[in-house]
C-alpha cells in the first residue's frame, strides 16, 4: 500500500481502534515482504492499549512485497495461544480481518497453496473475513480465502469514503451475538430449503431462509430456531397459518406476485455461486448449469446472463452500431451537434470504419454508413430494436463534413430536463448559471419522504456528487462521477456505474442496467433517476418521471416547478420566447435545441423551453 490507500488505511484503523470496547482483545500485524507482530499477544483493549495501537497505526509504511500466506499463519497462531491458554473472555468469538490491495508476491505466491494453508491452520475455529482494497488486488483469491473459512469478502474502493466503507464493514462483524445458528422443519412438511446454518449472527444483521411446501404439507408449518450465546444455548419455537401467510402475500404492498418463490429464487443463485468459488472443478459446472436454470425461469441478471435484445418480426437481420471515429470525430456525434444534411429514416448516421461505395449523384466515393434506433417498448422496457440500414452520403453532406469546413458550434446537455407538469411531450430545460453556494436542495417533498441533495462546482460547470434519501424505508444513494454508494440501516456498499444492480424493499425499487441508468421506482412515487453522464456537458445528470406524483408540498430548487407554474403568451415578436412564472419567480424561457442525456450516451437532439437559473 502506497500513497492515498495506505493513509486512508491508518485512518479508517484508526477509527475501528477507537470503537473497541474495553473487555475486546486486540494486536494487529503488518505485513510487506515480511510479517510483524505489534505485540506478542493479544492485549485487551484497554485506553493505554488503544492509544499505542493508534500511534503504531500511524507508524505503518510501505515497504514492498505482499506476505500473506507468512501474515495470515501468525495471526492464526495469536488466536490459537490465546484460546490455549485461557486469554480471552468465556464466550468470546474470534474474528481475523485481512486487508490488502495487491496479490501475494513474496514467500508462498501461489493462490491456492495459501488458501490450503490458511484453512487447514483455521481449521473452522475463526471467521475469515477479507478486505481487497482498489483493482490490483485478485479479488477472487480472496474471495474463496474467505468463503473457505465461515467469512466474506469485500472490495474497498479507493475513494474519499474509503476510511468510512472499512469502519462500516468492522461494524457489521465486531458485534456477534449468535453462534452455531440452525434452522429446522418438519422433513416432511418442506423441500430445497436455501441455508439453513450458520456459524455466526451479528448485531444488526439477518437471515433468511426460503423452502418449497411439500404438496401434502400440514395446514401449520412449525419452525425451531436455535443457536449458541456465550453462557448458554436457546432455541425459539414458532408456528405459521400456512393458508394465512399465503393470503397475506397476495395484497397490493407486496411489489411482486409469487414474492415469495423469487425470494427462494435469489436465495438459491447466491448461494450457489458462493458454491462455486470455493467448490472443486467437476462440481462447478453442475452449480452453474442450476444456477443458470433458475436465473433464466425467474429473470435474474447475475454473473452467468446478460440482457438479450430483440427484434420484431418480419424486420431486417438487425446490425449492431459502433462508434468508429472519422477525422478524429465520430459522425454520431456530427448529427448530434447538430449538422444540417437531410434526416433519413431508421436514425443516425454512424461511419462504419471505411468501406466506400459509389455516391449517385457525383460519382465519388463516399463511406458506406449504418443507421440504428433503439424503440423502447412500454410493456417491456428491457426489449428493444436494433434495426440497421444502409445509405449513400449526399452531396451535401460530403460538403458539410469536409475538414475545410468550420465544426458547427456543438450542442450540449442541459443540467436537467424536467418533465412539464400536465404535458406529455413538451419538456423544460434547465441549465445553472449562479447558485448561491455549492450545497444545493434540489427536491424536497416531505409527503413521499423524499429529498435530493448536491454539491455544484460553478468553476466546472458540474455536480461534484449528487444525494437522494427516502425515509421510508431508510435509504440514502450518494453518487459521484465514479462511484455510486448506497447506504441502508448504517451499511454502505459501493458500485461502479454501469454495474447490475437489483434491489427490491418494501415500497421501493432499485434497479443500475448497463447502460449505467439508476432508477428509483415504486407504484405510488415519483420516478427518480441517476446517470453519470459522459456526452457533451458530461457530469452528474438527475432524471424525472411520472412527476404527477409529486404532492402539494414538493419544494426546492427543481420542486418550484411542479406547484403553481403558469406561462405567459409568446413574444409578439419572436414566437420562440415567452416568460415562466413560479412561486413568486420569473424566468425567461427560449426555445433551443438541447442534447437529451435522458437514454445515455451519445443523446439526441431536443427541442425544449430553456431557462437559466
Amino acid at each position: 500500500m502506497m500513497g492515498k490507500k495506505i493513509q486512508q488505511t491508518r485512518e479508517a484503523l484508526i477509527k475501528i481502534l477507537e470503537d473497541l470496547r474495553p473487555e475486546d482483545h486486540f494486536n494487529l500485524i503488518s505485513f510487506s515482504s515480511e510479517a510483524s507482530q505489534w505485540k506478542p499477544l493479544l492485549v485487551p483493549a484497554s485506553t493505554q492499549n488503544v492509544e499505542e495501537a493508534k500511534k503504531y497505526a500511524n507508524s505503518i509504511q510501505a515497504r514492498g512485497g505482499t506476505n500473506i500466506n507468512n501474515a495470515m499463519l501468525m495471526a492464526v497462531q495469536l488466536l490459537d495461544t490465546a484460546t490455549r491458554e485461557e486469554q480471552l473472555p468465556l464466550g468470546s468469538v474470534s474474528l481475523l480481518l485481512l486487508l490488502t490491495d495487491g496479490d501475494p508476491t513474496v514467500g508462498e505466491t501461489n493462490p491456492k497453496k495459501i488458501q490450503k494453508n490458511v484453512k487447514e491452520a483455521i481449521g473452522g475455529q475463526y471467521s475469515l473475513f477479507c478486505l481487497g482494497f482498489g483493482f490490483d488486488v485478485s479479488y477472487a483469491f480472496l474471495e474463496k480465502l474467505a468463503l473457505d473459512n465461515g467469512g466474506l469478502a469485500r472490495r474497498i474502493y479507493e475513494d474519499s469514503d474509503s476510511a468510512l466503507q472499512l469502519q462500516d464493514f468492522y461494524q457489521e462483524v465486531a458485534n456477534p451475538l449468535l453462534t452455531t445458528v440452525s434452522f429446522e422443519y418438519p422433513g416432511n412438511a418442506v423441500e430445497e430449503v436455501t441455508q439453513d446454518n450458520f456459524p455466526l449472527f451479528f448485531k444488526g444483521s439477518e437471515m433468511v431462509v426460503a423452502g418449497k411446501l411439500r404438496a401434502q404439507s400440514p395446514d401449520v408449518l412449525s419452525a425451531t430456531v436455535s443457536g449458541q450465546l456465550p453462557t448458554e444455548n436457546i432455541t425459539f419455537q414458532m408456528e405459521s397459518q400456512v393458508a394465512k401467510q399465503e393470503e397475506e402475500f397476495q395484497k397490493p404492498k407486496y411489489i411482486f406476485h409469487g414474492f415469495m418463490e423469487r425470494l427462494w429464487a435469489y436465495l438459491t443463485i447466491h448461494q450457489l455461486l458462493e458454491r462455486m468459488v470455493s467448490t472443486s472443478d467437476a462440481e462447478k459446472q453442475a452449480l452453474e448449469t442450476q444456477a443458470l436454470g433458475l436465473s433464466l425461469n425467474y429473470s435474474f441478471v447475475t454473473p452467468l446472463t446478460s440482457m438479450v435484445v430483440t427484434k420484431p418480426e418480419g424486420q431486417e437481420q438487425s446490425q449492431v452500431a459502433e462508434k468508429p471515429v472519422e477525422n478524429g470525430r465520430t459522425v454520431f456525434r456530427h448529427r448530434a451537434m447538430g449538422h444540417k444534411r437531410p434526416r433519413l429514416p431508421g436514425g443516425v448516421a454512424l461511419h462504419d470504419g471505411g468501406h466506400d461505395v459509389p455516391n449517385r449523384k457525383s460519382g465519388r466515393s463516399g463511406p458506406l454508413i449504418p443507421f440504428y434506433e433503439k424503440l423502447m417498448s412500454e410493456r417491456n422496457p428491457d426489449v428493444g430494436l436494433l434495426s440497421g440500414i444502409v445509405g449513400d452520403y449526399l452531396d451535401e453532406t460530403m460538403e458539410e463534413t469536409s475538414p475545410t469546413a468550420p465544426p458547427p458550434a456543438p450542442i450540449q446537455a442541459p443540467t436537467f430536463i424536467l418533465p412539464l407538469p400536465g404535458q406529455s411531450v413538451d419538456q423544460l430545460c434547465v441549465d445553472i448559471k449562479s447558485t448561491p453556494g455549492p450545497l444545493l436542495l434540489l427536491l424536497s417533498d416531505p409527503d413521499q419522504g423524499l429529498e435530493v441533495t448536491g454539491e455544484y462546482k460553478m468553476e466546472k460547470a458540474q455536480f461534484s456528487w449528487i444525494e437522494v434519501t427516502f425515509k421510508n424505508p431508510q435509504l440514502q444513494v450518494h453518487v459521484s462521477p465514479e462511484h455510486v454508494v448506497v447506504t441502508r440501516d448504517r451499511r454502505s456498499s459501493q458500485y461502479k456505474w454501469k454495474e447490475t444492480l437489483f434491489m427490491v424493499m418494501p415500497g421501493l425499487k432499485m434497479t443500475m442496467d448497463k447502460a449505467g441508468l439508476l432508477l428509483f421506482s415504486s407504484p405510488d412515487r415519483v420516478t427518480i433517476g441517476l446517470l453519470s453522464w459522459d456526452g457533451p456537458g458530461q457530469g452528474l445528470r438527475l432524471l424525472l418521471r411520472d412527476t404527477d406524483r409529486f404532492s402539494s408540498h414538493v419544494g426546492g430548487l427543481l420542486g418550484r416547478f411542479y406547484q403553481g407554474v403558469a406561462w405567459g403568451p409568446p413574444d409578439a415578436t419572436d414566437d420562440s420566447k415567452r416568460t415562466l412564472w413560479t412561486r413568486g419567480f420569473e424566468f425567461n424561457a427560449t426555445r433551443k435545441l438541447k442534447l437529451d442525456y435522458q437514454e445515455g450516451t451519445p443523446g439526441t437532439e431536443l427541442s425544449c423551453w430553456s431557462i437559466e437559473l
